[in-house]
């Protein structure tokens, strides 16, 4: 039977369907997206553990992802895609409509062919369904050796990694070899293709797959609607956020996969493994938002393996840049702090006290080792030129974006280090390192304010060299460095300066387009693809900090106008439903938005979204080892409703928000805590949360009303929060300044002796 499709919304000039069935998951079935021959985006599944498998909807031809097409496996390719045939007759996707939805892909040809691509939980392998045609049908693996075949199956040389790879069809039948071309009979299902370092292994995984077919696909799309429904529930009117955020929440699950240990893949299709900076930048979005605790609290563990032990080492203390099966790798600084923020954030979240205990040693290394090797006499912590994110190098290892020695958000994730450390000595009662630790902390946040500041720049410097200069480019890690700021009318030109010259209606840039050194294309023939990379390229993985800095100061409002359009971005463009590595600064002449560029697939920009919607938007933000939970939504004004759902602690808690005549929060709360009510402008409230109870927040325009209830609907108590004056006194003094502030806008290419080639 045809999937039904329904028009439902169109932005950026595209058309977005949806496919409707029921055979695994109503749930994900509805939000299929059916790609257009001219989009042809890219596609992707993961296995959870160390495969991927890459395609376009159509046809395979992007100039940076294409050589990754088809099975790949702990970074080796296996096979470069496949070719279908009828008879002896290659297929063409040219027409073919294409759905796609979180657990497959589905080509229908326009000679009836209907084509199935599927993955499978932790098996390295894929099934290609076949259905529609009597003709007998063929498949040809693209770019491998031939070894030799029984008369079920054609066994075949991987590209890389000494795999076996055998090919069988999805119910038993004989297969027939012409040509390296697998033909089967028409009633035969399709194909299986699996790789082993042996046949017999790669044999064991299509008899598993074969005997175990739709148990394998059911516990597969089950196990991401238990995730949409069980964790991460998300209702509400608005269908393109709602849409959005489970298309996001399934793309983000991809990357989370059991390679070495539990952790997150940086990005597809190169970065296929585990990079110290971009996991734990990840990490609250990708799974403690979500309330994935058990698997928060095993990348932590996982990761902890790999931290250099050797007291003589240089690195001591570091964890890795890089983890992947082939290469351990300790240059980078800004890593191993942020493991430790993480592991704080992972027991606020989660209430696990025990985990302190068991990586103490780790966090007291990780400081120990900064301290005795990377220090100055102020405090900061030293860095080699390519050793904070901003790491792109030339081929004499020269750095496009030099940056050493004290960069400033690299300070500030030292600092928070150090608190940190004191917020885990303090509990285990040593003394001595607390004490050690938060001196140190107060020093650098004391130097940083006289040394990063200069009363000519409305704005904080990026680094200091190594001859004690500040240098001040108009750079984004500024937001990140804030927090080390008291003076609040700098703080706000800080973020005033950095909106309006670095982010753009599609994502925050690296470098302000006023500046010599700006590229606004990441691609193109003037200049090496890198020297890009940090001097004007978008990474939407900034947004997160720049739309939370927004939110702070209370512009909720200017902060969603960038989330909803990478929420349209992740809907229609690039990969479906999820955001890429890195975009242009600048659209192409004749175009409305930039080319998308880097990874198709990456981490940090999905998890950002994430993290600055629950955290932000929404405004939960947990510290269950104190028992304390802050509200403080900053829901904008055109969404009407939601009805979602998230843990903390042992604990789910089910939400609801209505904006009518006045506003609404629900919170249903089943175990006993602390909640303190943030809401603008009005006073902070606490409120003791009693088991089995449940919160009203009524917000009128004029005062707030907190009411408790018992399960039986009965007012237990009653807060009255009015107007904060102080608030009030805040955003008109400082906060007012940032009304109405617009995005960065690309200018005349002309204005950039860096293009040579103007289109």
């Amino acid at each position: 039977m045809n999937p039904k499709i329904i028009k439902i919304f169109s932005i950026f000039g595209t058309v977005v369907s949806l496919q409707i069935s029921a055979q695994y998951s109503s749930l994900l079935d509805k939000m299929t997206i059916e790609v257009s021959e001219n989009e042809n985006r890219p596609v992707s599944f993961t296995n959870k553990q160390a495969a991927f498998y890459y395609t376009q909807s159509h046809i395979n031809n992007h100039p940076e992802h294409a050589w990754f097409t088809g099975m790949n496996i702990a970074k080796n390719r296996i096979f470069h895609g496949y070719q279908l045939f009828i008879n002896d007759k290659p297929v063409d996707n040219k027409g073919a409509k294409v759905f796609v939805n979180p657990y497959k892909m589905l080509r229908e040809q326009t000679n009836g062919l209907k084509e199935e691509l599927w993955m499978f939980d932790y098996k390295n392998g894929i099934e290609v369904g076949i259905s529609g045609k009597d003709e007998n049908t063929g498949i040809q693996l693209l770019d491998v050796n031939f070894l030799k075949n029984t008369d079920e199956t054609a066994f075949f040389k991987s590209m890389e990694g000494n795999f076996i790879i055998a090919v069988s069809s999805v119910k038993p039948s004989k297969i027939e070899i012409k040509n390296n071309v697998v033909f089967q009979n028409s009633d035969s299902g399709g194909f299986f293709i699996t790789a082993g370092k042996s046949e017999s292994e790669a044999l064991s995984i299509i008899e598993d797959l074969r005997n175990n077919n739709e148990k394998l696909k059911k516990e597969r799309a089950e196990r991401m609607e238990k995730k949409l429904l069980g964790k991460v529930y998300t209702s509400s009117s608005d269908k393109d956020l709602e849409n959005f955020l489970n298309w996001l929440q399934m793309t983000m699950d991809q990357l989370v996969t059991d390679q070495q240990g539990e952790g997150i893949y940086a990005g597809l299709p190169w970065f296929n493994e585990y990079w110290g900076r971009d996991e734990f930048i990840s990490v609250p979005g990708a799974v403690l938002v979500s309330g994935e605790f058990e698997t928060t609290k095993n990348i932590l563990k996982s990761f902890s393996e790999f931290q250099d032990k050797d007291p003589d080492s240089k690195f001591f203390g570091r964890v890795p840049n890089i983890v992947n099966p082939k290469n351990i790798d300790y240059h980078t600084t800004d890593g191993t702090p942020r493991y430790v923020i993480e592991l704080q954030n992972y027991v606020k979240y989660s209430g696990d006290k025990e985990l302190i205990k068991e990586l103490y040693p780790v966090v007291k290394n990780s400081i120990e080792g900064s301290l005795k090797n990377w220090t100055d006499e102020k405090g900061y912590l030293l860095h080699e030129d390519n050793e904070t994110w901003m790491d792109a190098r030339d081929q004499d290892l020269v750095s496009y974006s030099p940056r050493g020695n004290r960069a400033n958000d690299i300070q500030d994730l030292w600092y928070r280090q150090l608190l940190a450390g004191v917020y885990f000595a303090d509990y285990l009662k040593d003394s001595e390192s607390s004490k050690k630790w938060k001196t140190v902390a107060e020093k650098v946040k004391n130097n940083f304010a006289k040394d990063f500041t200069d009363s000519k720049f409305p704005f904080i410097a990026d680094r200091l060299d190594s001859k004690n200069i500040p240098e001040f480019s108009i750079r984004p890690n500024q937001l990140f460095a804030m927090d080390l700021i008291n003076d609040e009318k700098l703080k706000i030109s800080t973020l005033k300066t950095a909106w309006t010259e670095l982010v753009y209606p599609w994502g925050v840039a690296t470098l302000d387009k006023k500046n010599p050194l700006f590229h606004p294309f990441h691609l193109t023939p003037d200049y090496h693809k890198d020297a890009a990379y940090h001097n004007g390229t978008i990474w939407p993985w900034l947004n997160g900090i720049a739309m939370q800095r927004m939110i702070e100061a209370e512009q909720p409002e200017i902060a969603y106008r960038l989330f909803k359009n990478m929420n349209q971005i992740a809907l229609t463009k690039g990969v479906t439903g999820g955001l890429s590595e890195n975009l242009d600064a600048f659209p192409h002449k004749g175009q409305t938005l930039p080319k998308l560029t880097g990874t198709y697939l990456q981490a940090w920009s999905n998890a950002e979204q994430l993290r600055t919607w629950y955290q932000y938007f929404l405004g939960i933000r947990p510290d269950m080892t104190a028992k304390q939970l802050t509200l403080a939504p900053r829901i904008p004004d055109e969404i009407t409703d939601l009805d979602y759902q998230f843990y903390i602690g042992i604990q789910l808690v089910k939400s609801e928000y209505k904006n009518g005549k006045g506003k609404m929060y629900v919170y249903h709360f089943s175990e006993p805590l602390n909640v303190q009510v943030n809401i603008f402008p009005y006073e902070i409230k606490n409120m003791e949360i009693l088991p089995d109870s449940t919160l009203e927040i009524t917000d009128n325009g004029k005062n707030l009303m907190l009411h408790l209830k018992n399960p039986a609907g009965k007012i237990i108590k009653n807060i009255k929060a009015d107007t904060s004056s102080e608030r009030l006194k805040t955003y008109k003094t400082y906060f007012r300044n940032l009304e109405n502030t617009e995005f960065s806008k690309p200018d005349e290419l002309s204005n950039h002796s860096l293009i040579k080639t103007i289109e």
